[in-house]
Order: C-alpha cells, then sequence, then structure tokens
C-alpha cells in the first residue's frame, strides 16, 4: 500500500471520530452555540471529504491489484461520512424543538452514529490486517534483495576466485615450460660431459699408449 494513502487513511479515521464526538455534543446545544458547533462540523465534514479525495486520486494511481482493495475501502469511508451529514443535518433542520432534538439525541444519534463508528472499527481493523500484510510483503522483498545481495556477492567472490586459480594455473604453465628448458639444459649439459668424459679417457690411453711405447723402444734398444 502506498504511504502516501495510508497518511490520509489516518488522518481521515481521526476526523471521522473526532466529527462523531462533535456530533454527539452538538445535539444537546441550542441557539447561537449549536450553529457555532455546526459550523465546526461542517468545516470537519469538507475537510474530511477533500482526504477522501486525495485517497480516492492516490489509489487511482497505483497498480491494479492493489487499486480494488482500495477504492472498496473508499466507498466505505464515503459511507461513513455520508453517516456524519446525516447526522449535522438531523440535528440543524428546521426549528426543530427541544424534545425532538432530544429524541434525536437518544435514538436517532445513537443509531447513526453507532453504525458510524462500527463501521469505523470495521475499517480500521480491516487497515490493520492489511497494513500487516504491506509490512509482510515488505518484509518479504527486502529479504529477497538481501539474498539477491548475497548472491551477486557470492558471484563475485567465485569469480574473484576463478580468476586467481586461472592465473595460478599460468603461472604453473609458465613454470612448467620453465622446468622443462632446465631439463633441455641439463640434457645438453650432461652430453656435453659424456663427450668430454670420452675424449679425455681417449687422451689418456693414446697418452698411456705413447708412454708404453717410448719405454719399449728405449729398453728394447
Amino acid at each position: 500500500m502506498s504511504e502516501v494513502f495510508e497518511g490520509y487513511e489516518r488522518q481521515y479515521c481521526e476526523a471521522s471520530a473526532s466529527l462523531t464526538r462533535k456530533c454527539t455534543a452538538a445535539a444537546a446545544l441550542q441557539g447561537e452555540k449549536l450553529k457555532q458547533k455546526a459550523a465546526e462540523i461542517q468545516s470537519g465534514i469538507d475537510g474530511a471529504e477533500a482526504l477522501i479525495r486525495k485517497m480516492d486520486l492516490e489509489a487511482r494511481n497505483l497498480q491494479p491489484s492493489i487499486r480494488a482493495g482500495l477504492l472498496a475501502k473508499i466507498r466505505e469511508y464515503k459511507s461513513d461520512l455520508n453517516n456524519l451529514k446525516g447526522a449535522l443535518k438531523r440535528i440543524t433542520s428546521g426549528n426543530a424543538q427541544q424534545g425532538a432534538r432530544e429524541e434525536l439525541l437518544e435514538s436517532g444519534m445513537a443509531d447513526a452514529l453507532g453504525v458510524s463508528a462500527d463501521q469505523r472499527s470495521r475499517l480500521l481493523r480491516a487497515t490493520e490486517r492489511q497494513n500487516k500484510t504491506t509490512d509482510r510483503l515488505r518484509d518479504s522483498h527486502k529479504t529477497m534483495l538481501e539474498t539477491e545481495d548475497l548472491g551477486v556477492s557470492i558471484l563475485h567472490d567465485l569469480n574473484q576466485q576463478r580468476q586467481s586459480l586461472l592465473r595460478a594455473h599460468d603461472v604453473l604453465d609458465e613454470v612448467d615450460n620453465n622446468v622443462g628448458k632446465s631439463r633441455r639444459i641439463i640434457g645438453g649439459m650432461m652430453r656435453r660431459m659424456d663427450r668430454n668424459k670420452w675424449i679425455i679417457g681417449l687422451i689418456i690411453a693414446v697418452l698411456v699408449l705413447a708412454i708404453l711405447v717410448i719405454l719399449y723402444f728405449k729398453f728394447v734398444h
């Protein structure tokens, strides 16, 4: 429900309760005091009508699923306000005698205002239930947004971890390439060492053979 509508609704309920009390008090007045009280009540009724028009305008700007329930409440508020108008009219109609006014106070006013109070009580209970439902929906929406934010945060963390794993994989590939190069270098060094060993061995063998030949010729001749 719109917060603007709820604000108008609270103002109307407060104004309706105040008008009911004023009508009850005005039924016991006469003369100039009655005129002053009636003018005060009429001003309050005009203000209440303005609040209903504002509620109606606000409700018609909302989504259709919400609008229907609010328009139904507005119709009940209009009925409640008509009861107050009727009560004011009975209080101020013609040159009513004191006895008729007392009878109105005891019977007609009690019925009209009783109905108005009952409607207002039902409307307030319905409003309270609808406000609770709205609060639950608002809490659910808040939870959904928090869950969505949590999901986005988790996806962000997972993406960062994926990037870290990809970087680690790249580092491992580079290390593996370096290890391969090192192995090839070491292999080449080992092959050169083996050749050098064979060359040194061959040189030593030639030297030994030469020494043996020299000794042979020396001792034989």
